[in-house]
């Protein structure tokens, strides 16, 4: 299977966030895993030299932004197994930082339609596009307007994730043609809340919508998380799942990290008490083995659950705790915390920067790491800490949900401490109980550490869940079953699609009129025998093979009149009922009456703004 994975930033040619961790490690875990994985990157101006020196030109074309046509530049460069392309144009990329640009949005509309021009220029051919975010979100949806027709395009499936729901590209719908460069009678795609939301047009467009772990996948269902998309994500719940990101356990591993002042493993911690007291030499705290030290690593903004902190930093310091903060963000913060390390010298100190070498060093040294977000879709800090023995106090949200279990002394289970509310002195509570064990029970500390420092955050539980998706999305459209369970009442539970071909043999071996399977939910392929759909033209055919009427008469399968062919109450809820426009058919062998679709898995049905269902090429 061939994938190309499009995304703004990837470590380590250019990331500022999780997105660029995750572009960075995820393609590499699926090539190990045995697909074909390539990644696509803007070339930015600021990229280091040393990528830049290595990159290999291969082309270049012109790219439709809007009414214009725009240089790109095509380049490519092979690291640790995994081929990147980078389009270049150093009008949109040749600045100093990724994003917070004034236009931003006409910038990844070219990037977005370059990597689907470029297909026609490079020597692979995508079985899946895997988008990522509100940046890459018009791939969908250029492909599905502009290339679907291309017999080269027609088979290309497409992946959306969901990084944070956060930032969704929005934009005026003045825009939308001269910039987007689409037409104002496909504006439903992307209209929405009386804005152009690139986001909405991704979710509307791609073939299946992913998040970075489970429980944000569920809780962008709710208005509070969704930013005002969660009717769009209700709506097309069928077609949306998480999976849990995971860490480059290589990069993160006390064992080996030379970024460290001494290595360690979960059964020899000497060295992580030498790491402790080094950090606070170097951050100017009292070295002090006794005290509990906390750390933070995070973008300093209100997501990340500041304004907790903000409401009790005198009590959460009366805690008898030290303090480490590092990161870049709102004023408000910086000003909180170089207050605070004023306030309370020797045991706070704040770093604002973005230090590599910095940072995994207080993940080394720390006892603890705060992590109180508001929202968090994934969260790979705690995993981080985790790996290096610091035990997570988080609250239950999105990925820390996933992967922080609260400590139960009466069974002696979890990794960490949490609180579910999000309220500061919820916060402030969790962290005395966890100063607590950490002051009081040595031996249930040494465990959390212990449990931590051994659990599996690896990508490749995450890969092979990806590689499971993409098989499961490539497969016909006819092929999928349903996975939820539904009642058992067949009046109340749709029936899945089956293969028209399919149709005739699955009514001949259907269950017995008394026997009512369960209708599935998921994309796994149909049973036929179970779960097919009753095609009004098949009735017939059904009908000879039914039970005679004398046999049964409580539930017969179909009828056959002098004129319309009848079909039974609980068959009739298994038709799917769909408007559609037919743009073209051609006969079918064997057959006077019936007309089969050309291309049948080249287009898809989607509703219209006004719930309308029409045809449309993908």
């Amino acid at each position: 299977m061939n994938i190309l994975y499009c995304a703004s930033e990837a470590a380590p040619f250019a990331a500022s966030g999780g997105l660029g961790d995750v572009a960075g490690s995820l393609p590499k875990a699926i090539q190990n895993c045995g697909a074909a994985c390539r990644v696509v990157l803007p070339l930015y101006g600021d990229m280091r030299e040393e990528y830049r020196g290595k990159l290999t030109y291969l082309t270049n074309f012109n790219v439709p932004v809007g009414w214009r046509n725009q240089y790109c530049g095509l380049f490519e460069l092979e690291a640790g197994g995994v081929k990147y392309y980078f389009l270049d144009n150093e009008y949109y990329f040749k600045r100093t930082g990724l994003y917070g640009f004034y236009d931003d949005g006409e910038r990844f509309a070219f990037f977005s339609r370059a990597i689907c021009e470029m297909l026609f220029h490079v020597d692979f051919h995508p079985d899946i596009i895997h988008a990522n975010d509100w940046q890459t979100a018009l791939v969908p949806v250029y492909l599905n307007l502009y290339y679907r027709h291309l017999e080269s395009h027609r088979s290309i499936k497409t992946v959306f994730t969901i990084h944070n729901i956060q930032y969704q590209g929005q934009y005026g719908k003045e825009i939308l043609e001269d910039v987007f460069g689409i037409p104002n009678y496909e504006s439903q795609l992307l209209e929405y809340d009386k804005c152009v939301n690139l986001m909405k047009g991704a979710i509307e467009c791609a073939n299946w919508v992913s998040t970075v772990s489970p429980t944000y996948a569920q809780e962008i269902l709710d208005p509070w998380y969704a930013h005002k998309l969660d009717p769009i994500l209700r709506e097309r719940s069928w077609k949306l799942s998480g999976i849990l990101n995971g860490i480059d356990v290589n990069d993160y591993d006390p064992a080996k990290d030379p970024q460290i002042y001494a290595n360690y493993d979960p059964y020899h911690l000497g060295g992580k008490e030498t790491c402790k007291a080094e950090l606070q030499k170097e951050l100017g705290l009292t070295v002090d083995p006794t005290v509990p030290l906390v750390g933070i690593i995070s973008r300093l903004s209100n997501q990340k659950g500041f304004d907790l902190i903000e409401c009790v930093i005198r009590e959460l310091m009366a805690t008898g705790i030290q303090l480490v903060v590092l990161g870049m963000g709102e004023a408000k913060y910086t000003n909180l915390f170089s207050w605070a390390e004023s306030e309370y010298p020797g045991r706070l100190a704040a770093r604002f920067a973005m230090n590599h070498q910095l940072a995994h060093r207080i993940y080394a040294g720390s006892d603890m790491f705060l992590m109180p977000s508001q929202f968090e879709p994934c969260g790979l800090s705690q995993m981080i800490a985790m790996r290096y023995g610091s035990v997570p106090i988080a609250r239950e949200t999105g990925g820390l949900r996933d992967t922080v279990l609260s400590y139960n002394k009466f069974t002696d289970e979890g990794n960490g401490f949490t609180f579910f509310n999000y309220n500061a002195h919820d916060m402030l509570h969790t962290v005395r109980r966890a100063v607590h064990y950490y002051q009081n029970n040595r031996e249930v500390w040494y465990r959390l550490i212990v449990r931590g420092m051994t659990g599996d955050y690896s990508w490749y539980s995450s890969a092979g869940k990806y590689l499971a998706l993409y098989e499961d999305v490539t497969k016909p459209a006819t092929q999928f079953s349903l996975t939820e369970e539904q009642p058992e009442n067949p009046k109340a539970a749709p029936a899945s699609q089956a293969e028209v071909g399919d149709v005739k043999e699955a009514a001949k071996e259907a269950p017995k009129a008394e026997e009512k399977p369960k209708a599935k939910r998921g994309r796994k392929k149909a049973e036929p025998k179970a779960e097919a759909t009753v095609e009004v033209a098949e009735v017939k055919e059904e009908a000879k093979e039914a039970p005679k009427a004398e046999e049964k008469k409580e539930e017969a399968v179909a009828e056959i009149t002098d004129h319309e062919p009848e079909i039974s109450f609980d068959d009739f809820c298994k038709v799917e009922l769909r408007v559609a426009e037919v743009r073209a058919c051609e006969n079918l062998k064997e057959s006077k009456k019936l007309l089969q679709d050309p291309n049948p898995n080249a287009g898809r049905i989607r509703p219209n703004i006004g719930g309308e269902y029409h045809a449309a090429a993908q």
